[in-house]
């Protein structure tokens, strides 16, 4: 059973109607299989502090949950540890947040070792905050020794200092990857091959798109959150003889803050992109509020702020589920920072490989660089990532005038 709360007199944060939240909602429960039941909207004048619903709000939620024979009620919104344990005395069900509902989405499409330290870590940041709840084996006091606890100290009390000692050796675990993350990082920058990274709402396409660029087999279902931890590949494009491309988690609106942290070291590959290819479904009615979304991520990340920007292509995929006229519009809306596309039928895929190799060749600079008769190696590179204008012989070697981004430029310095 799902439940969306909606203020009444007010939208909240979400630019979205309240009936596409409810359908997202109930696309994130069935992404962990759950049955949906029953669904609908409850609008709130003022939320409860103890109970977010009002007492007859509830008692209608409880005869539903009855009725349906419901274990599980889903409330598409922030539940406090208070609000959630006297729901679920007045329901008679179990209850959870989208927050908690994320968590388990996560959990169980983690597959490597980082995305499952990654998950683990933020699944016992938001537990820590919710240890207030009055089950009996927590209220039990017991004497303790040593480093088991001192005289007196409750089950709660043990059950967050255990918590806080995991969440310290988990922080620590992923330390040692952000490290191994950071040192690939710098692997690839010495390398003359620049990367691309797939971003996207969840169910945008992304994993459909990569495989067709790639010809790889990455998990690409109907599926809410199908990709967890990014995968990379490497792909040809014109004027570049190869580019690493990367498939990243999809996001969600009102992503939960642990999660956006927990995941900030899988996150940084797309910081370190020369280009970030953003994928949506422009089919789906709420494309343009998705497309907030990935966009408000972008900037927490710092992607998109004067400073640190890096170059975004964005790719208006599924064009194949429109009509004529709705396809011949989002055509219309492409351009030199825009590709309409179906990754599903392919239609497009040409104009976006061009437009991308187009975008990395983009800034470029005439560099004027010097090589001895011996730098065959280098010399086939530079034919191959860039422009060579101008080329002297001199007795010492070569002296070229080579058009060059910056970024290719600065490959070329680390070869």
């Amino acid at each position: 059973m799902v439940v969306l709360p909606v203020r009444e007199g007010r939208g909240g944060a979400s630019i979205r109607a309240p009936e596409a939240r409810l359908t997202e909602a109930e696309g994130l429960a069935r992404a962990i299989r759950l049955e949906v039941v029953h669904s609908e909207i409850v609008r709130l004048r003022t939320a409860s502090a103890g109970h977010l619903f009002g007492k007859g709000q509830i008692e209608r939620l409880a005869a539903a949950v009855a009725a349906h024979e419901v274990e599980l009620v889903v409330i598409d919104g922030v539940v406090s540890p208070i609000q959630q344990r006297n729901l679920e005395k007045g329901l008679g069900a179990k209850v959870i947040d989208r927050t908690g509902l994320i968590l388990e989405i996560f959990g169980e499409r983690a597959s490597t070792r980082e995305g499952t330290l990654q998950v683990e870590l933020a699944h016992l940041q938001y537990q820590a905050s919710r240890l207030v709840r009055s089950w009996t084996h927590l209220e039990r006091q017991r004497g303790g020794f040593g480093f088991m606890g001192g005289p007196g100290e409750s089950q709660i009390e043990t059950d967050r200092r255990l918590i806080r000692d995991r969440i310290v050796r988990l922080k620590n675990e992923l330390e040692d990857v952000l490290r191994t993350r950071a040192l690939h990082r710098r692997q690839r920058q010495k390398a003359p091959w620049p990367v691309v990274a797939l971003v996207g709402y969840t169910n945008a396409g992304k994993s459909t798109l990569f495989n067709r660029l790639t010809g790889a087999e990455v998990r690409a279902e109907d599926l809410l959150f199908a990709t967890l931890d990014p995968t990379m590949r490497a792909i040809s494009l014109p004027g570049h003889d190869k580019v690493v491309l990367s498939d990243t988690v999809g996001f969600v609106s009102d992503l939960p803050t642990q999660l956006v942290a927990a995941f900030r070291a899988t996150l940084e590959e797309v910081t370190e992109a020369d280009l970030i290819v953003h994928v949506r479904d422009i089919s789906h009615p709420d494309t343009e509020a998705q497309a907030a979304d990935v966009a408000k991520v972008l900037t927490d990340l710092g992607l998109v702020d004067d400073e640190n920007r890096v170059q975004i292509l964005t790719v208006f995929n599924k064009i194949d589920a429109l009509d004529a006229d709705a396809r011949e519009a989002v055509t219309a809306r492409a351009g030199h920072d825009a590709v309409a596309v179906s990754a599903l039928t392919g239609d497009g895929i040409e104009a976006l490989c061009e437009q991308m190799a187009v975008l990395l060749r983009a800034g470029s600079r005439v560099h004027d660089i010097h090589l001895t008769h011996g730098d065959g190696r280098k010399l086939a590179w530079l034919h191959q990532h860039g422009e060579v204008v101008a080329r002297a012989d001199e007795s010492e070697g070569l002296a070229l005038k080579v058009r060059l981004s910056d970024v290719d430029h600065a490959r070329f310095v680390a070869l």
